[in-house]
């Protein structure tokens, strides 16, 4: 919706806008001539601008077209416009998320947890490196924290990584070194995993805060951009081979996580909708011919060289974009169905 919104603001015709892709379910053509409609496979969406070959907005042949038929083609838009239509629709997911957050802290409430903390347990790293009840949290690594919960997420993006931890006692300031070990966890439900803990526990259980509108805006934004955050830090992590790519997830994983959510109760299902909503924006983002990032990078390339590249070179990267989301497609839900035990059921039938 971002797309079409911005590129209706320049004035360029959309001949499709889908929900879902493959054979239509069912449609319809509104007075502008756009065929709205919803597709087999529900595995995102496209909107299909006028003088694009395909949903990927690959820029056809049209070399007969009039005039005033290029007046409303997509190709024939400079270079700005065209980078502000595909910049919209990852910016549309984040406004969204944020606009989902906005919503839930003035309904239900934002859920902070002092981060101070009540409890050190004896034997763990924060034991060790000396932290004591009654010690506030001010800093991980450099992040302000302000509740508990950052204190969780900042454990949770390093695991076994040793981090700075700054923190106030008595008014005074320090700082220790601690690395959080890595502990055995079974989830509500049941799933065994590893989680990184230093030991703690807070002072006060959770509170929620209801926020006025304007604050609600504020805090669900900085929400936004400390998940942003996370993610990248998280890809980074598997690129650089401090995390096991087996814990990416793709269509399943989410289809179960959501089910998840839902059990845990409204809130958790809203936030883990609007996460969702963040990590399709983040990953739209990254420069893959064919995602929305590729896109950009090819404007950035036209913009420098001051002309598009050869259609033959597009075509190749295009190409190569498909190859490795198809790729990554195909080893994500290889990675589901390890989550979900298929494997184990397989190999119990022969074994």
């Amino acid at each position: 919706m971002g797309h079409y919104l911005v590129a209706r603001m320049f004035g360029i015709g959309a001949e499709a806008f889908s929900i879902g892709f493959g054979r239509e379910l069912v449609g319809w053509t509104d007075r502008r001539g756009t065929r709205w409609k919803v597709g087999l496979l529900p595995l995102g969406g496209y909107v299909k601008f006028a003088g694009d070959a395909d949903a990927a907005s690959r820029a056809a042949d049209v070399p007969e077209a009039t005039k005033a038929e290029r007046a409303v083609m997509f190709q024939f838009r400079p270079v700005w416009q065209r980078a502000l239509v595909i910049l919209a629709g990852p910016l549309t997911n984040f406004a969204f998320a944020t606009a989902i957050f906005a919503a839930l802290f003035m309904t239900y409430g934002q859920t902070v947890t002092p981060a101070v903390i009540a409890t050190v347990v004896t034997g763990t790293p924060a034991a060790r490196a000396g932290l004591i009840s009654g010690d506030v949290i001010t800093r991980i690594d450099g992040s302000r924290v302000t509740a508990f919960e950052d204190v969780m997420q900042a454990m949770a993006l390093n695991p076994g990584k040793a981090v700075d931890l700054d923190f106030r006692r008595a008014n005074a300031m320090r700082t220790v070194r601690i690395v959080p070990a890595m502990v055995d966890h079974v989830d509500p439900f049941g799933a065994p995993t590893k989680i990184a803990r230093l030991g703690i526990a807070p002072a006060r259980g959770q509170v929620i805060v209801p926020r006025a509108p304007l604050a609600a805006f504020y805090y669900g934004a900085v929400e936004v951009w400390s998940l942003i955050g996370a993610i990248v830090h998280g890809v980074g992590d598997v690129v650089t081979g401090h995390r096991a790519a087996s814990e990416m997830g793709g269509p399943i994983k989410i289809a179960q996580i959501s089910g998840q959510a839902a059990a845990l109760g409204i809130p958790n299902l809203v936030q883990f909708i609007a996460f969702v909503s963040i990590n399709l924006g983040f990953i739209n983002l990254l420069p893959v011919p064919m995602l929305d990032g590729g896109h950009l990078f090819l404007y950035a390339v036209e913009a420098v060289r001051r002309r598009p590249l050869a259609p033959r070179v597009q075509e190749w990267a295009f190409m190569s974009g498909f190859a490795a989301l198809m790729s990554l497609m195909v080893f994500l839900t290889w990675n589901d169905l390890g989550g979900v035990g298929a494997w184990q059921r397989l190999s119990g039938l022969f074994g």
